[in-house]
């Protein structure tokens, strides 16, 4: 979805994304700690981690190793077991 951010900063290596079939905080409760991959086009990947829901629809917080680029938002993630 986007990066978490503050008033006057943003984590650049900190995602707020949406899993499909999770829209309870209950359910994305769940997710915390398993092992999130981001893939880009020339198989660079970026390794996270779910850190903690976000919000009460379901949304996850992930933190990954580095920094994202710009083109991550919107993109697809995988998540691991």
């Amino acid at each position: 979805m986007n990066f978490r951010s503050a008033r006057h900063h943003q984590y650049d290596n900190h995602m707020i994304i949406l899993a499909e079939g999770v829209d309870s905080r209950e359910k994305a409760a769940k997710l915390i700690g398993r092992h999130v991959v981001w893939s880009s086009s020339s198989k660079k990947e970026i390794n996270g981690k779910v850190a903690s829901a976000h919000g009460n629809k379901g949304a996850l917080r992930v933190i990954f190793e580095k920094g994202m680029p710009g083109q991550s938002l919107s993109s697809k993630v995988e998540i691991k077991a």
